[in-house]
């Protein structure tokens, strides 16, 4: 692991000892700098769970992936800095079906400090630092600045989260702006290997149940909110607000990339090209294992 040119690509200047306050430093260094996409896949690249090759895409290239690339990498990160990490197990919940999908569906992290935290930089618009896992307590998203409070009513709204359920399992829910608590996933407190998930990273790529193969996304928490470029849409969320703008080609959606995300991938199209595979699917109308936006 080359700390030096992660910490770079992450925009990361701070401590490196292993304590909780570094841990959450580099969380939102991380949510920051490298956004959430499957363009790979939309491009039929494999990806293999290999930290030379995944170092190369995220830090070399300036890519950015999805969970089992960036919690497996920044895994890797905060090992090489002295923290215990384990890679944990996850069935993400599938309100149409309203079940878990199987183990394996998404890859997070525990850390251990002085107590078990939850680290994930690879599941969208989600907390921005970590939360304890040994708790049912309702924990504010402290990472949501001031001018991100959502109005409701006469008050203000902060997402909220906890982490219930039984001593071997866990699931992380969200409480937002709509007042109700709503599973996320479903966590196996297990440690896993990194090549246990291969046969799910594989299905993720390939399967046309996959949220994955019937859109493309790029995502990138900002200080004030989020921006995403999903299929021929461009979401910017900025004070609570958000704005959507249809992106009319693939020019126009390369240029989204690279102005918003620092993303060159694609060669420059021709204006008015064919749309590639999703791009007339709306990630609203799925029933998938896909991340908020």
């Amino acid at each position: 692991m080359d700390v030096e040119h992660y910490l770079a690509r992450i925009g990361y200047t701070g401590s490196r000892e292993p304590t909780l306050e570094t841990l959450r430093a580099l969380h939102r260094a991380q949510l920051y700098t490298v956004p959430f996409e499957n363009l790979d896949i939309d491009l039929g690249r494999p990806i293999a769970l290999d930290e030379a090759a995944i170092f190369a895409k995220i830090v070399g290239r300036r890519r950015g992936g999805f969970c089992y690339e960036l919690n497996g990498l920044f895994a890797a990160l905060l090992r090489a800095l002295g923290f215990r990490v384990a890679l944990l197990a996850a069935g993400v919940y599938n309100g149409g079906k309203g079940a878990f999908g199987p183990e394996y569906d998404h890859l997070a992290l525990r850390v251990d400090l002085d107590r078990p935290w939850l680290a994930d930089v690879g599941f969208g618009d989600s907390f921005l630092y970590p939360l304890l896992l040994d708790t049912n307590e309702e924990q504010v998203d402290s990472g949501r600045p001031a001018p991100l409070v959502r109005p409701v009513g006469e008050g203000i709204w902060q997402d909220r989260f906890r982490i219930v359920g039984t001593v071997g399992a866990r699931i992380m829910q969200r409480r937002d702006w709509t007042d109700e608590w709503r599973d996320q996933y479903r966590l196996s407190l297990t440690p896993r290997h990194w090549s246990e998930f291969a046969p799910m990273c594989h299905y993720h790529q390939t399967s046309p149940e996959s949220g994955f193969t019937r859109g493309r996304i790029c995502s990138l928490a900002t200080p004030m909110g989020r921006v995403s470029i999903a299929d021929s849409r461009l979401l910017v969320t900025a004070n609570g607000v958000k704005r959507e703008t249809p992106l009319a080609d693939e020019a126009a959606r390369a240029v989204a990339l690279r102005e918003y995300c620092g993303i060159v991938i694609y060669p420059p199209p021709a204006a008015n090209s064919t749309p590639r595979r999703g791009e007339n699917r709306d990630p609203r109308n799925q029933q998938s294992s896909s991340p908020r936006l």
